[in-house]
């Protein structure tokens, strides 16, 4: 009788647990299944799906959830996750067939663009949210915030890159006027690193966003507080928008 009693209450603590790692909804996902899903990511400019196995847990799914969460401010992105069951009905396993998901390799990224047959591959750290945040704005050219970064001013980048001459020296001009209506300390820090990133490709030319980058990427690396660190990791990703855009250019 005993071991009757212990076997149910162990399959309601059981079932409560499953109940709760089911009901942990990410803000900025949904949940996509092999009923939906071709419907849904046709509707959609930009759909970055997770496959991953079911109720997912973990450092990777909480960089998973930070990106969910950024992409609330992008109505052009659907951020979606599938998950997939190796028991049971084996729920999804179609999808991830179809899409050649290995269970070791979970999760796996995949960025879907409107009007591409083809889904563009994720290869870098799943426990970076910002590497995924940049392979997004990479493959999409739609804009997700950095941390430090300036949608604003990430567009003056795009527009800088995009001139020439004179243009250029007018945009750095734009730039700094629109730094002093900023009010706010934080992105007024933000502000004068955009400033003095693009005075120095103006003085410099394009080569110094990649030197810098190396110079900056070896200070953090070294031996430097955890506030120092987070700055120049802050600086960073300033210096990668750059980047990015620069290379959209050529």
């Amino acid at each position: 009788m005993a071991s009757v009693e212990g076997n149910f209450i162990f399959s309601l603590l059981l079932l409560s647990i499953l109940s709760v790692a089911d009901c942990d909804l990410v803000k900025g996902s949904v949940q996509l299944n092999s009923g939906v899903f071709d419907k849904v990511i046709s509707k959609h400019k930009v759909v970055l799906v997770k496959f991953d196995e079911t109720f997912p847990y973990g450092e990777k799914q909480d960089e998973f959830k930070k990106v969910a969460e950024a992409s609330t401010g992008q109505p052009d992105l659907l951020v979606a996750e599938v998950q997939i069951s190796d028991y049971g009905d084996k729920d999804n396993t179609d999808l991830a067939e179809r899409f050649g998901i290995k269970k070791d390799k979970h999760p796996v990224y995949k960025l879907f663009l409107q009007n591409k047959d083809e889904p563009i591959d994720y290869t870098g750290d799943n426990l970076n949210s910002d590497d995924i945040k940049k392979f997004v704005m990479k493959e999409s050219g739609l804009w997700l915030g950095l941390p430090s970064c300036l949608e604003k001013f990430d567009k003056f980048v795009t527009d800088f890159y995009k001139a020439a001459g004179n243009k250029r020296k007018e945009i750095f001009t734009a730039v700094q006027e629109a730094a002093e209506t900023i009010t706010d300390k934080i992105e007024k820090n933000s502000a004068d690193i955009y400033i003095k990133t693009m005075k120095r490709v103006l003085e410099k030319g394009e080569e110094f966003i990649e030197s810098e980058i190396i110079r900056v990427e070896k200070l953090r690396d070294g031996k430097v507080s955890d506030k120092k660190k987070e700055q120049l990791g802050e600086r960073l990703n300033i210096l990668t928008s750059f980047q990015m855009r620069m290379k959209d250019e050529l």
